[in-house]
């Protein structure tokens, strides 16, 4: 008997990670929202039962939400990353080969076993994650990742299997016709769109279909995609995450920004978070991209968006480095008379910090990785942004509005709950 996958994710992530600190939201409905207030990235099962949907702009359900009193957040990240790695460090101790796939799921590969072992192994899973990090999870169990995604959606959406679901090895079908092609995992709206004008409208059709108009369609992803359906492996477990490419920090303001100091401060600041994690992956950047724009959505004013990418003689992981080419990037962007919504930066080429050759003309800053070494275990020890340099500003008007975030209760020292 072949391998089997389980995957493992986290019921309504963010809002329970809510809830873990304020039980009294238990049974009410609640959302959270995007970065700057904007639209909302997750909701309750009660909340989705009133009609929100997902990624709808907030200011559409004011009135819904204030009618039902539903309890909104923003988005508070450093709790859920940091409750993130609790259930993933979990999960690691109870399985030996493990794939983190987002920050709220993970597959996990199994040997063969009875129906009867894995849903007992799903129980005990979801019982070990809920009793040391408090957040529930729905598993699902099948022979390939895509129909470990399908048991683990029917075991997240029918109650009776008490968030465990073990696909069946052998009749199935009527599980797949049951599921819309737009909802099988790797099919995005696009690819949707050509299998329905072909004819193809759920799992089980996809699972059926020819496999030369398959690669002809949707190349050899959608072939790859119909195959796991049909119960052949083809996407393996990966052992480790495939290294990054780029790395991009960018926020939209919470208020317009006219002037080019604050568009300075807000673009320091999102290079300190890039090279903090660029630093944390041991890596350095060849190639930095600096990009602004100003709010599409108001057609009534004037309209502006750019980019530039300046290459680096000398790649570098240091906070001052890449601030100054950011900067000095900017001032060649930057246009009088427009009110912008948001400017962010991407660092490429990068590389592992070991494989820097020296430059014969532009040797490093004396001190500079012994600074940043500092600087990291500073803002470790104590909350980011302890230290930071001057150019990110103090007061930060543009700041993106979080005007209803939880505080980071397992990440700052300020904020730990207190019991009376």
């Amino acid at each position: 008997m072949a391998p089997l996958f389980a995957l493992l994710d986290c019921n309504n992530f963010y809002v329970s990670c809510e809830r873990l600190f304020n039980p009294g939201l238990a049974g009410l409905p609640v959302v959270v929202l995007s970065n700057n207030d904007g639209c909302i990235i997750a909701r309750s099962n009660e909340a989705k039962a009133l009609g929100i949907k997902m990624g709808e702009p907030f200011f559409r359900c004011r009135d819904l939400i204030a009618a039902h009193q539903v309890q909104v957040f923003s988005s508070n990240y450093p709790l859920y990353g940091d409750l993130s790695q609790r259930v993933m460090e979990v999960l690691g101790q109870l399985e030996p080969e493990v794939e983190v796939y987002s920050i709220d799921e993970a597959f996990i590969r199994l040997p063969a076993a009875m129906p009867e072992a894995l849903l007992a192994n799903g129980r005990h899973l979801r019982a070990t994650v809920k009793r040391q990090v408090g957040i529930p999870v729905s598993v699902g169990f099948g022979p390939t990742k895509t129909l470990a995604k399908i048991a683990n959606r029917i075991a997240k959406q029918q109650p009776e299997h008490g968030g465990v679901f073990v696909l069946p090895e052998q009749g199935h079908d009527a599980l797949l016709a049951a599921i819309e092609v737009g909802d099988v995992w790797g099919i995005g709206r696009r690819q949707s769109q050509k299998l329905r004008l072909g004819g193809i409208r759920t799992a089980l059709d996809l699972k059926n279909a020819n496999d030369t108009w398959l690669r002809k369609h949707l190349t050899v992803t959608g072939l790859r995609t119909s195959t796991e359906l049909r119960g052949v492996s083809c996407l393996p477990l990966t052992d480790s995450p495939p290294a990054k490419q780029s790395i991009t920090s960018s926020r939209s303001f919470g208020q317009p920004v006219t002037d080019l100091a604050g568009l300075h401060e807000a673009l320091a600041s999102y290079v300190a978070i890039a090279a903090a994690k660029l630093r944390a992956e041991r890596l350095t950047a060849g190639c930095v991209q600096v990009y602004l724009t100003t709010n599409r959505f108001r057609a009534r004013e004037p309209q502006y968006a750019n980019s530039t990418t300046v290459s680096l003689a000398l790649p570098t992981a240091s906070t001052l480095e890449l601030i100054r080419h950011a900067v000095a990037a900017l001032g060649q962007l930057y246009r009088s008379g427009f009110a912008y919504q948001k400017v962010g930066v991407t660092l490429m080429d990068l590389g592992a910090a070991s494989r820097g050759q020296p430059h014969l003309f532009c040797p490093p800053p004396k001190g500079g990785e012994a600074l940043m070494t500092a600087l990291d275990k500073v803002n470790t020890r104590w909350g980011r942004d302890t230290l930071h340099s001057g150019a990110e500003g103090f007061l930060r008007p543009w700041k993106n509005k979080q005007t209803m975030k939880s505080p980071s209760y397992t990440t700052s020292w300020h904020e730990l709950p207190v019991v009376g």
